[in-house]
């Protein structure tokens, strides 16, 4: 019996025993750096006990049975399963990387998808990558990362706009593509590219769902957030670098200047202006002068972040220091920016999250793009003047010769005096109510107000005899902008399954959006000491000319009222098929064509899913997706349908002459919607194990029913009075056709060692089909010359229009046996340029100009190489732009003015040169807007080369710290490219003329040296 006893009593604490369990705990780390992984999932396989790490990576898990399973999962890492023994200790646990990434949740629009379920053209950065990159504009990291996405600058200063095109230009108007940030419509360029988690880019009829603004692509931009179950965080990252320019412009020294003077005169038979050129030496370097180097840049950045079971919050601020390279602070960029992110489920049913971004940036800008920029005067300055004069002024250039708007650079930065300052608040707040597990209801506010003041200040000034910007009266213009918007979305989502095959998701919703703002302009005369210090209006002492309009003013309300529906369905997960419809309405249009529906479908088929697939070892993913949509477009100005008294006019009254008002532009109550039709077939492929990744699409974008401003009618009209202008007509259709393409490997090697390799590239023909007038102008080249761009049916749109060259005349008899080009204005010698006669008329004159070159580029890519070893990183991105051409348009006409070095290769007598003609101060035909003139552009730039170290996880958690990182790296380190200019990449962003350059402002090249460090 006593036995029984003893025996009953070994069970029952056995059974205790294996009741209460044991005790698991530890961290979750990544396999390859080491770093820990907050918000992992931590769950015991068929049970409920579960956890999440915190900020540190570590996790607990209480009685839990001997021999159960516990997994390890987050989002975008292999899930990793541990069988618990009797004698666990701590556990370290790594996940590794999921290099297929299917599930990973992919933003699309009021909504997400699992990427493996994503129908349309969609790609996606995430913060890893701008993390590399160091970015100062958000807009920088799209270039070479994502195929389909040209991304230029209109100039290298600080602060400067940016233009991004997705899939080419199919349209003479804005052309930029709609930016939601966090759901409400933003600025990219307003942003801390620290604060982003993803960019997505919507390229094809997926973005159809955000209608009228969305003709032109959608970039999702979502922000980082705090995470479930964590405790606070705090990230700190910094970096300070130097600036300089990439390039100098190859420009002749004092003495070569001078012999090449003196031939230019000597040709011309007249006396030479340097008899004594040995004591010239080098002589100025204006460009030297002129940019800077060492220009500093500094920024921080500082988060909090965290969250408990209910309550998710990210706090954010950052400052950013940037001076220029180009008259340092003359040409600066100050920008701070904060930030809040919070999330909270209020109840099981109710979720609310809220997302507010300050913004505050100053900058000031000097002269640029044209003939009165600092740069054109720094290229070309003779090089025999001194910067300084013996009284330690300035140097004054003289005129007549040289040109009378050619003037010191270094006095032009120093007498350059401008402010802007501007502020901006944006934000949404949203809700989510899950009126049952399938049915939620969601509502969103959105709102920006942004407030800008600007000053600018003319002071008197004397840059010697003739000088066009000598100024006889100081004066200031200051303005003070508002804008705002607000929207309100409203949407429903259904989601079911059906019988385990058919899952079905419903949206239905209604968007109000409406900008409204206001702007004032003013100039006062006449400032006290002639200084910026006292440049006010408030100030000003004297009355402006008489007939002088001093002030203006505007104001503007523009609306769009949109209702859309989608339909999502799939059949066991691998038949996708999606269908949406948008109405939208606007203000820009009268009556009766407010309104427009924009319908569209995609589809995709997953047949690796297929069990006629099998079970391949080489491909482990693959999908066909296509689509096909029509999405609207409003982008032009406002009340365009009406008439407005918005001209210049003089009425007598009572026998005086009155300044008044007169009709603006010519009004066209037939105005309606562009329409973008979208076509796009692709293909996802993943191979090896899921280590390559490829990704193809075939697109056409055509856009027709064209907004084209400005289209010539009748002159009884008025169009072409003073304030007013012709119409915008619907009247065209341009069209985009392509193919992109982009392969990712990605792979571990060794515990050691991992790698990743990306390439992207997109092969892009522009076509122009239709048009409502012969052509639309547009650009400027030298002085006084018809616009070298052109928007004609047949060629691309903005493709560049004028004589075509064959050579260098030899001798007379050649030029004698040729077509005469005197209708030119002047007739042709040995030496100059001889042109073709393209009409075959027996006679050069400008019939016989054509297409002479292309702005946009035939194919654009990108390649991009990562990899580990133990504690060190190296990254390293490039791009490339091929086929695109450029004009040459920043060098001056003036007979003194200085020339880039090929002019030494120059013609000089026969068979000397066959490219360059000979140096003249001579009337010639030489300078008429050519092929000459028109360079290839071609170029591939290393844009990133970063290399960090991270010191062991181990160390640092002493001291409570889960990350230190230190890197150096440069950006903008090189550029590959036979064009003679500063920038080959660079544009003004006009869709006809945006590839003439006018003396860009190159973009600095930067070294950095930056720290991370996590809490």
């Amino acid at each position: 019996m006593k036995s029984n006893y003893l025996l009953i009593l070994f069970l029952l604490l056995t059974s205790f025993g294996f009741a209460q369990g044991v005790e698991v705990g530890g961290v979750v780390k990544e396999a390859i750096s080491g770093l820990p992984i907050p918000g992992v999932n931590v769950q015991v396989k068929n049970a409920t006990a579960n956890t999440a790490t915190d900020m540190d990576g570590r996790f607990n898990l209480k009685n839990v049975a001997t021999g159960s399973v516990v997994v390890f999962s987050y989002i975008g890492y292999k899930s990793y399963e541990y069988k618990v023994s009797s004698t666990n200790s701590t556990l370290s646990i790594g996940l590794q990387e999921d290099s297929k990434l299917l599930n990973e949740v992919v933003v699309i629009g009021y909504g997400s998808q699992k990427k493996k379920e994503v129908t349309g053209a969609v790609s996606t950065v995430d913060s890893k990558t701008l993390e590399v990159l160091k970015p100062v504009r958000i807009e920088q990291a799209l270039q070479g990362t994502v195929s389909g996405v040209n991304v230029t600058s209109q100039s290298g200063s600080p602060g400067a706009a940016l233009d991004i095109r997705i899939r080419g230009i199919a349209t003479n108007g804005d052309a930029k593509p709609l930016t939601i940030i966090d759901g409400y419509i933003g600025e990219l360029g307003l942003l801390n590219p620290n604060d982003v988690e993803t960019i997505t880019v919507l390229k094809d009829a997926q973005a159809a769902i955000y209608g009228s603004a969305a003709a032109n692509g959608v970039i999702l931009i979502t922000t980082k957030t705090g995470k479930k179950n964590s405790k606070g965080k705090i990230a700190y990252n910094t970096y300070t670098g130097f600036q300089e320019s990439s390039r100098i412009l190859p420009t002749l020294n004092a003495t070569e200047y001078a012999l090449i003077l003196n031939e230019s005169y000597a040709n011309s038979g007249n006396a030479i202006p340097f008899p004594n050129v040995s004591t010239l030496g080098k002589g100025t370097n204006w460009q030297n002068e002129t940019l800077s180097t060492g220009v500093p840049i500094l920024s921080h950045d500082l988060t909090f972040s965290g969250g408990s079971d209910k309550i998710t919050y990210s706090v954010s601020g950052s400052h950013l220091d940037q001076e220029g390279i180009v008259g340092k602070a003359k040409s600066g960029f100050l920008r701070n920016t904060a930030r809040l992110s919070l999330a909270a489920d209020v109840t099981d049913r109710l979720k609310l999250k809220t997302n507010a971004i300050y913004t505050y940036f100053n900058r000031r800008t000097l002269p640029e793009n044209g003939n009165a920029s600092v740069l054109l005067n720094a290229v070309n300055a003779p090089s025999n003047i001194k910067p300084y004069d013996a009284n330690g002024n300035f140097s004054v250039f003289p005129g007549g010769t040289l040109g009378n708007e050619m003037i010191n650079p270094l006095a032009q930065i120093a007498n350059t005096y401008n402010d802007f300052n501007f502020k901006q608040l944006s934000g949404n707040f949203g809700l989510d109510y899950k009126v049952t597990s399938a049915f939620v209801l969601s509502s969103t506010i959105g709102f920006k107000t942004a407030n800008s003041e600007g000053k600018s200040f003319s002071p008197i000034l004397d840059y010697g005899p003739g000088k066009v910007f000598n100024n006889t009266r100081s004066s200031v213009s200051q303005n003070a902008v508002n804008d705002n918007n607000y929207s309100f979305d409203l949407y429903a989502t259904y989601t079911k399954t059906i019988s385990q095959n058919h899952k079905v998701v419903a949206l239905v919703g209604n968007t109000i959006f409406k900008e409204y703002g206001n702007g004032l302009f003013a100039t006062g005369f006449d400032i006290p000491l002639n200084s910026w210090e006292n440049a006010d209006i408030a100030l000003a002492n004297g009355a402006p000319a008489e007939g002088t309009l001093t002030v203006g003013s505007y104001v503007y309300d523009e609306r769009r009222l949109s209702y859309f529906g989608r339909l999502q369905y799939d059949y066991k997960g691998k038949y996708l098929l999606s269908g949406m419809i948008r109405r939208d309405g606007s203000t820009k249009f009268g009556p009766g064509n407010k309104f427009g529906y924009f319908p569209s479908v995609t589809a995709g088929w997953i047949i690796s899913d297929e069990g006629f697939f099998g079970e391949s070892k080489t491909v482990n993913f693959l999908k066909l997706r296509g689509s096909y949509g029509i999405v609207g477009n409003d982008a032009i100005p406002p009340n365009g349908f009406i008439s407005q008294l918005t001209g210049e006019a003089t009425y007598v009254f009572n026998g005086a002459l009155i300044n008044g008002r007169a009709t603006g532009q010519i009004p066209n109550r037939n105005l309606k919607w562009e329409e973008a039709k979208k076509f796009d077939l692709g293909l996802d492929m993943n191979l090896f194990n899921n280590k390559l990744i490829l990704v193809a699409d075939y697109f056409i974008d055509t856009r027709a029913d064209l907004l084209i401003p400005n289209i010539p009618v009748s002159g009884i009209s008025g169009g072409q009075a003073p304030g007013a202008s012709n119409p915008t007509i619907n009247a065209g259709t341009v069209r985009n056709e392509g193919i992109e393409f982009s392969a990712n490997f990605s792979n571990k090697f060794s515990d050691d060692f991992n790698m990743s390799l990306g390439y992207n590239v997109t092969v892009l023909r522009n076509n122009v089909i239709a048009m409502g007038a012969p052509f639309i102008p547009g650009g400027s080249f030298g002085i006084g010359q018809q616009p070298p761009s052109r928007m004609e049916v047949g060629h691309s749109i903005g493709y560049f229009y004028g004589l075509k060259t064959n050579g260098i005349f030899q001798n007379q008899q050649e030029v004698n046996d040729a077509p005469s080009q005197a209708e030119l204005g002047v007739a042709a010698f040995p030496g100059d340029i001889r042109y073709v006669d393209v009409n075959g008329d027996g006679k050069i004159n400008f019939d016989d100009r054509t297409d002479i070159g292309d702005p946009i580029p035939t194919a654009t890519m990108g390649f991009n190489l990562q990899f580990n070893y133990k504690a060190v990183d190296f990254s390293m991105y490039t791009f490339a732009s091929l086929g695109n051409n450029m004009v040459r348009n920043y060098e001056s006409v003036a007979p003194d003015a200085n020339r880039l070095n090929y002019v030494l290769g120059r013609w000089t007598g026969e068979g000397t040169s066959t490219t360059n003609p000979r140096v003249t101060t001579a009337a010639t035909a030489n300078k008429l807007f050519s092929d000459y003139f028109v360079e290839d552009a071609s170029y591939v730039r290393i844009q990133n080369i970063q290399i960090g170290y991270s010191v062991n996880p181990n160390v640092i958690e002493k001291v409570g710290m889960s990350k230190v990182r230190l890197y150096a790296g440069v950006n903008n380190l090189y550029t590959f490219t036979k064009y003679k200019g500063f920038d080959p990449g660079a544009s003004n962003g006009a869709p006809i003329g945006g590839g003439i350059d006018y003396g860009f402002y190159p973009i600095p090249r930067t070294y950095m040296l930056g720290l991370n460090i996590n809490f």
